[in-house]
């Protein structure tokens, strides 16, 4: 399986698609930018990829002989207009066809180009402009407008002739071409160098891009911690988990990924067996840096409703919002440092194969958009035996209602209803082979002493970002255990607060401070686990970010008497590709 993780780190993806617009019939270039989702994992509320995928290559420069200063010093001048129109171009919409040169809002009637433009726009429709009816006549940059434009109307021209019809030309018509040809030789040979030299990466493109339809969105951590606490067995360990998804859009609208991902890291053995110092980085399906599919969805719309399958891996967060912004990164290396403060642990409850579905009211936008989100997955689809399966093994069912007013408040309230076989976990995060939950104390992940249990939990999770450099976030959380065996039932409890602050020190960074109680028996002896987290999050550029943090805990393990605090160190680095 190694030997198929560097087969696929060598299938590095090339462009799903070059938008260049610089054909012969167009006055200007638009190119749509790549669209990103820094979500390692959840990309289903962003764009479809097969829509966003072109990207603009940009042309080496023509070699200059050192020794004519002069020219060299004219040719840089002419590269710096191009890349400057190449560069307002893209902030343009499509380009559509003008009918009159009198749309063209900023050409103005006693230009000398205004009667050419005429001329040729209404009578051959060889000149596109933007919708916004700007042409921009005034600028230097227009000349390679008019090139672009001259060049589209030489083609027409040629078009007429070769098909025969050349009686539509009218002399005049072909002397204004040449004086138009005259006036922008330079332009256009400038331009047609740079088309020349667009079309060959084109091509190469094309014949060793790795899909038109998919493209692969990476992340790899490495992350050194350890614990401090004066009752500690740990030794300071270097891990490292990678993910690999492959998102693909077979419509536009919809995306399949199918992740592989692996990694080395095991979580910190902290006193009383308890669980509160799990990392999202810990949650990995090896120890050993096997490659596995860990994550295998499919979304796609349905009029306003977004549909979600899972095959695979799926966890409640994949399809419904979690309302804890700058926390959440779906268990990637961007955001909280552990499984806790990421999000409400009533999101760890079940998980695997399944599906959802967020059913959206109204037309979005401002102002009050409610929405609901349902969904069911199953830790033990895969399997046909007996007590297992889709509907007669581990499962938990979700129903969520979401309130969002605005931009700057947003309320929901959850409900999960689980089934859980004898020696399962509460938190098991779809993973019903655990003997360890991915969240909360040992009490709390085996209320249930062994035999199988049903649990009812509620929660409520509420946002608030007063401005763009302040955000509030928090959530509470009560289940319900109903064993099924004799003196197994229980309650556990939880809550937590954070308030992060987005570009912190520079932008695209970001400070977190979160505190709360990880998941515990109410009723039983011991204090409760208190769990304090800070971290920072420093963006060194767009790929790579280095995230330093501390966890502490008291009272881990929710033992009873004295019980030493743990207190974790960790330093996080992320790269995304």
């Amino acid at each position: 399986m190694s030997h198929l993780l560097w087969k696929t780190l060598a299938l590095s993806p090339v462009v799903l698609g070059v938008t260049v617009l610089v054909s012969a019939r167009v006055m200007a270039a638009e190119v749509a930018d790549s669209s990103e989702d820094i979500k390692a994992k959840a990309a289903q509320t962003e764009a479809p990829i097969a829509s966003n995928a072109s990207i603009f290559i940009q042309t080496e420069q023509p070699k200059v002989n050192q020794q004519l200063v002069a020219q060299k010093t004219d040719d840089n001048q002419v590269l710096e207009e191009i890349n400057r129109y190449s560069s307002e171009s893209k902030n343009q919409n499509s380009l559509s066809q003008v009918t009159s040169v009198s749309q063209f809002s900023d050409v103005q009637p006693t230009d000398w180009a205004f009667q050419a433009l005429q001329s040729l726009v209404e009578r051959y429709g060889c000149i596109a402009g933007y919708p916004n009816s700007t042409y921009r006549g005034n600028r230097a940059l227009t000349r390679y407008e008019f090139a672009a434009g001259l060049n589209a109307c030489l083609d027409r021209v040629n078009e007429l002739i070769a098909t025969a019809t050349a009686d539509l030309v009218k002399k005049e018509d072909l002397a204004t071409l040449q004086r138009l040809q005259e006036e922008f030789s330079a332009e256009l040979a400038t331009l047609r160098g740079r088309v020349d030299a667009v079309e060959a990466r084109t091509a190469e493109l094309e014949a060793n891009q790795f899909s038109t339809t998919t493209k692969l969105v990476g992340e790899a951590i490495f992350a050194v911690t350890d614990n401090f606490g004066s009752n500690d067995n740990n030794n300071t360990v270097f891990q490292d988990r990678v993910r690999l998804d492959l998102q693909t859009s077979f419509t536009g609208k919809d995306i399949l990924h199918t992740r592989l991902a692996t990694g080395n890291a095991i979580g910190l053995v902290l006193p009383g067996g308890t669980f509160e110092g799990t990392q999202t980085f810990n949650i990995s399906p090896s120890t050993n840096n096997s490659v596995f599919i860990d994550w295998l969805s499919y979304y796609f719309p349905v009029g306003n409703s977004q549909v979600y399958v899972a095959a695979t891996g799926g966890i409640h967060s994949d399809y419904v919002p979690t309302v804890n912004p700058y926390f959440e990164d779906y268990d990637g290396g961007n955001g909280a440092l552990s499984t806790f403060a990421s999000e409400s642990p009533i999101y760890r409850i079940g998980g695997g194969a399944g599906g959802g579905v967020n059913l959206a009211f109204g037309k979005g936008g401002g102002g009050f958009q409610p929405s609901l989100t349902l969904g069911y997955l199953a830790s033990q689809a895969n399997n046909p035996g007996v007590n297992t399966g889709l509907v007669e093994g581990n499962y938990a069912a979700l129903g969520q209602l979401n309130l969002k007013v605005g931009d700057r408040f947003t309320l929901a309230a959850t409900y999960v209803h689980g089934y859980h076989n004898g020696g399962t976990v509460l938190f098991d995060a779809g993973s019903a082979s655990t003997t360890t939950g991915v969240v909360g104390t040992a009490q709390a992940n085996f209320v249930g002493a062994g035999n199988p249990y049903i649990s009812n939990s509620y929660g409520f999770e509420a946002a608030f970002k007063p401005s763009d450099k302040l955000s509030i976030s928090g959530f509470a959380l009560y289940s319900d255990i109903t064993g099924l065996g004799a003196n197994d039932n229980g309650q556990v409890w939880s809550y937590g607060a954070g308030l992060a602050l987005p570009d912190f020190g520079k932008k695209g960074n970001v400070l977190g401070l979160f505190a709360g109680v990880e998941p515990y028996v109410g009723g039983n002896p011991g204090d409760k686990p208190y769990h304090f987290e800070g971290f920072y999050k420093y963006r060194v550029n767009d790929n790579i970010s280095i995230t330093p943090g501390v966890i502490w805990l008291t009272n881990p393990g929710q033992i009873a008497g004295n019980n030493d605090d743990a207190i974790i160190g960790t330093l996080r680095t992320t790269f995304t590709f």
